[in-house]
């Protein structure tokens, strides 16, 4: 049994048993990974896969524990190159963090600057999408962190520690009926089309669920990843926005009126998180530090072991609030580094 057959049994189930997208991935050819997995099959006297003509159609269940421990073993291969890397002293390399574009843009910048004057030779890379896609995109090995918000069961399968809380805030323009409003209710917030986030408003969502307590069907006509784009069309007058607080910035968005609502829709928080057989790099243990101030190295080890609950992190963490355009920044993680936004600490939810 050789490694490079493994890989290539992870690979296409990776990729839907599609052996040609898993041939691409891997920069091989389609002929090669075929053989391979078949000669593995011979060695093993096992059928990994139920095939259909030339095409695989499933996993068997010998196919699915075999690839469930190649997995694993593939995992520790790559821990133990990072770990010959780091004892030989080698400075270079790349960290992936999967992000939402919310984070990417108005949270993250200056902290990867910060980062990146600590470790100049270390590239980096954003890879940005939706909480559940870029959750998976860790699981799956493509990125070393994911730093997202969302309901914690995206993150079961990680170490999580959470980093702050926010509040949504609605956006209108300024000539909107809403924009005189002191203390919007949702029935009021109702009457008006609203865009948000891509998933805001799934079955199981804060939003959807604030609308089904008060028995309200909103009228959810544009949804989008990038809360640029959400504003973009709040400035159309196609609707009213509801974002997150951190994605408002009071001097580059000052033709809009941003409104708390912090009685209509419950905290959110944002997490930083990866997988529990991951080797972290010096490097690595460094991000979580800038990420989380409160969580020490000591810590990091101990929740990696399993030790201490995930939450242990910071039994207090930052709560932003709404962007007031004539406040100072403040030095730290979400004064300097999010704009003027504004932190106090708040309970960790569960």
């Amino acid at each position: 049994m050789k490694l490079q057959q493994l890989r290539y049994l992870v690979a296409v189930v990776d990729h839907e048993l599609n052996i040609t997208a898993a041939a691409q991935a891997l920069f091989t050819s389609q002929p090669g990974v075929s053989k391979q997995i078949k000669l593995l099959e011979d060695e093993l006297s096992l059928q990994l896969f139920v095939r259909k003509g030339k095409s695989l159609d499933s996993l068997t269940e010998a196919g699915k524990e075999i690839a469930a421990r190649g997995r694993k073993i593939l995992i520790e291969v790559d821990n133990i190159k990072s770990l010959s890397e780091q004892m030989a002293g080698a400075s270079k390399g790349e960290l992936v963090v999967a992000t939402t574009h919310t984070q990417g843009r108005y949270v993250l910048p200056d902290l990867i600057e910060d980062f990146h004057r600590e470790y100049p030779d270390l590239a980096i890379s954003l890879h940005q999408g939706t909480s559940d896609r870029i959750a998976r995109q860790v699981s799956d090995q493509q990125a070393d962190f994911v730093i997202a918000s969302g309901h914690s069961d995206l993150f079961e399968d990680l170490v999580t520690f959470p980093i702050y809380s926010w509040e949504r805030s609605i956006l209108v323009r300024p000539d909107h009926p809403l924009a005189q409003t002191k203390k919007i209710t949702i029935e009021e917030l109702a009457l008006y089309p609203i865009i948000s986030y891509t998933h805001s408003f799934d079955e199981d969502s804060d939003l959807a669920n604030a609308f089904r307590k008060a028995r309200i069907d909103p009228n959810v006509v544009f949804t989008a990843e990038d809360p640029d784009v959400i504003k973009t069309y709040v400035r159309k007058g196609i609707g009213v926005g509801v974002i997150a607080c951190v994605a408002f910035d009071p001097v580059r968005d000052s033709d809009l009126v941003a409104i708390r609502v912090p009685h209509l829709f419950p905290l959110c928080t944002t997490w930083i998180g990866y997988r529990k057989d991951r080797f972290l790099r010096d490097y690595m243990r460094a991000f979580i530090e800038m990420m989380v101030p409160d969580f020490d190295r000591d810590c990091i080890c101990e929740a990696v072991d399993g030790s201490v609950p995930r939450t242990r992190a910071a039994k207090v963490v930052r709560l932003v609030q709404p962007a007031l355009p004539d406040q100072p920044k403040k030095p730290g993680l979400l004064g300097a580094h999010a704009g003027t936004q504004r932190a106090t600490g708040v309970p960790v939810p569960d």
